[in-house]
């Protein structure tokens, strides 16, 4: 039976599973959703009303690390968990920083209040932004660390952990703020090399679409918010 995704297409969260998703070359069908106008049927999927959720043969699942690990069960080859107990534990690590210390950050201080906030006629909140600015890079050196001159983060394969951190890197992005590739070399070229890899970026060029509408909505104010975040 088809996996149904839900979500919308800029979330981190939802990009994580699409990416994670195309590496293993499973089909799926894809569910906007507004996660600031989440019908109150959501309750269905999440009861937390968050995104992304996925329905898979009569099942229902929230949580992006959720879903990933439950694909992975099903669909075990190729690998984005490590099979050794020790590497395992290192890429929930990893996945779970991305997901809890860089998503408030990359997507919740700076692209949530850059570019959604006033995508919704909302003032965004400067500070905060400039605020997650000035915590990443304690961040980022930690990252550098971690993954050294090794191509992938846990066991030099590529990860979930992989995947997770780009995705919040990529938002950041979308806020309008890049890794210095002088202070972070290392991870500045693993998120070059994540975002060419077809799965990124094929999901990188339909989000291309949706950014371009956006920056055209915020240089025309008169015109109807695009109902695509």
């Amino acid at each position: 039976m088809a996996y149904t995704l839900y979500g919308a297409v800029l979330s981190p969260f939802v990009r994580k599973c699409r990416v994670f998703l195309a590496e293993k070359d499973i089909p799926f069908d894809s569910v906007h959703v507004d996660p600031g106008a989440l019908p109150q049927e959501y309750a269905n999927l999440n009861p937390l009303m968050r995104i992304p959720a996925l329905e898979h043969d009569g099942k229902r699942f929230a949580d992006s690390a959720v879903i990933c690990q439950y694909v992975e069960r099903l669909h075990p080859e190729p690998a984005l968990y490590p099979r050794a107990a020790a590497d395992y534990a290192q890429c929930l690590w990893l996945e779970k920083y991305a997901d809890y210390e860089l998503a408030p950050l990359c997507t919740f201080g700076i692209f949530r209040q850059r570019l959604i906030m006033p995508l919704r006629g909302l003032p965004g909140d400067e500070n905060k932004a400039l605020d997650a600015i000035n915590k990443l890079p304690a961040l980022f050196d930690y990252l550098e660390q971690q993954l050294g001159s090794n191509t992938w983060f846990v066991n030099d394969q590529l990860t979930v952990a992989d995947i997770a951190i780009t995705s919040q890197l990529v938002n950041m992005q979308y806020g309008g703020e890049s890794l210095n590739a002088e202070r972070w070399p290392n991870l500045h070229a693993h998120m070059q090399r994540m975002q060419q890899r077809p799965s990124f970026s094929n999901a990188l060029n339909q989000e291309a679409v949706v950014i371009s509408k956006i920056k055209a909505h915020l240089n025309s104010p008169a015109k109807p918010a695009p109902n695509v975040v």
